[in-house]
């Protein structure tokens, strides 16, 4: 058994608070974003024997390197340890992104291998071969977009946006003269205010009567769906929204426009969004998408081709051990929306709850579809002297109190925000409170 030591990523979009809360510690005042704890090589986890602990720490990927059949065991198959956990705090939203699948990771990775770019290279799209579903549990309040609405109810919002900007316009219609590159015949409203309200429009028509099924009659001639039309066309980079005027004139029309924004939630979260993304085309992205708010507890699994954006919020994320993201908006990253728009499942989904089976008092089970993980939650004392599910290895991470984990003669105590890492050739866990207070641990395994 292996105590870890987890970097903490400081991605801008990250919270200055909620990891040092989480953790009782007084806060850096820089973001901190995720805390990984994995063998992924881009930040592995540094390993101390819990026997041991003042030993010299060894990165996880390395030490799994050196045997991974005895350490992995079942999990050897995958070639890695399969799965990655994060403690992810979001301060202001991710970028808009979604993940490759399997099939889809390998081919890209491959690819870009072959030019001979470093994967660390900031245009590159694949930083290894391996698909990424993800599933998040909500510690805190967690809002996120995730996966489409359906053609109809993005449609919708897009009308009454469409509606707020034609108001917008009547407005400097009956004002004053306007700037000097006013439109012909709407004495206070600029040519790009204009265009932007008469193309809002044009997608509203297209969402609500184009379906969601291709009509064969696009503007790009792929046969593609209103969803992905509307979808490629904001984040076009040659497009007219790219230069963000349009976008601003669109979200200054809303913050003027209190009854739309408090009738359309996508409407207010796209201008909450705006707060972070003045002048980004993927505010008007959020509007395609389902806005999920989690409670505490809640939890929801992204699978590959899903497009979806956390907002904000703590939670214990898992995914398979992958960094593949393709962005599309949110973001100073690089975007490559042709590659985007070739994995992203474009199809309306419901929101992928993913909910847990009970297995006995405080001890919740988390299965989502993939083969490379499943999640407990044990919240103790209810599931006090509970063993830990293990097929292959486990990591488990304490997020609340204080907890014992003992694997055979070794033991350790955990405080909240630490995690131990249990080879496949150790002693099955048992976990007990520590320190009399509640207590609350999540352990990743193989289903």
């Amino acid at each position: 058994m292996f105590l870890l030591r987890t970097p903490i990523r400081d991605y801008a979009w990250g919270s200055a608070t909620l990891l040092a809360e989480l953790q009782g510690r007084t806060p850096t005042g820089r973001p901190e974003a995720e805390m990984w704890m994995g063998a992924h090589p881009a930040a592995p986890a540094a390993a101390v024997p819990a026997s041991d602990p003042d030993s010299a720490p060894v990165p996880l990927d390395e030490l799994l390197a050196a045997d991974p059949e005895v350490l992995l065991g079942e999990a050897a198959r995958f070639g890695r340890l399969p799965f990655l956990v994060k403690l992810l705090a979001a301060g202001r939203p991710l970028s808009i992104q979604a993940h490759p699948t399997r099939e889809q990771a390998r081919a890209g990775f491959a690819a870009e291998e072959a030019t001979d770019v470093p994967a660390s290279a900031p245009h590159r799209n694949y930083r290894d071969d391996n698909h990424k579903p993800e599933m998040l549990v909500a510690l805190t309040p967690f809002a996120a977009l995730c996966g489409f609405r359906s053609a109809q109810d993005a449609g919708t919002s897009f009308s009454r946006l469409a509606q707020v900007l034609a108001e917008n316009l009547d407005e400097h219609d009956a004002g004053p003269a306007g700037p000097a590159d006013a439109a012909p015949g709407v004495s206070g409203a600029s040519a790009s205010e204009v265009s932007a309200a008469q193309t809002v429009a044009g997608y509203a028509d297209l969402l609500l009567h184009g379906g969601e099924e291709s009509d064969g009659d696009d503007v790009d001639g792929g046969g593609s769906s209103a969803l992905e039309r509307v979808f490629a066309d904001l984040l076009d980079p040659a497009g007219d929204w790219s230069s963000g005027t349009w976008v601003t004139a669109v979200v200054d029309a809303l913050t003027k426009a209190p009854r739309a924004l408090d009738e359309d939630l996508n409407l207010a979260t796209a201008v909450g969004i705006a707060e972070h993304y003045p002048a980004d085309p993927g505010v008007l992205v959020s509007i395609l998408l389902n806005r999920v708010d989690l409670a505490p507890g809640q939890a929801i699994h992204l699978p590959a081709g899903n497009v979806h954006a956390y907002l904000h919020g703590l939670g214990v994320e898992v995914m398979a051990a992958s960094d593949n993201v393709l962005r599309g908006g949110l973001t100073p990253k690089h975007v490559d929306v042709p590659e985007l728009r070739r994995i992203v499942a474009f199809e309306s989904v419901p929101v992928p709850y993913c909910a847990p089976l009970s297995k006995g008092d405080g001890h919740l089970v988390f299965r989502p579809p993939l083969e490379e993980f499943q999640v407990e939650r044990l919240d103790l004392p209810a599931a006090d002297g509970t063993t830990l599910a293990a097929r292959g290895p486990v990591l488990a991470v304490c997020t609340a109190g204080r907890v014992r984990v003992e694997a055979g003669a070794e033991a350790a105590v955990l405080a909240s925000g630490e995690s131990v890492f249990l080879t496949a050739a150790d002693a099955a866990a048992i976990v007990h409170g520590d320190g009399g207070e509640p207590a609350t641990l999540f352990s990743v395994t193989l289903p």
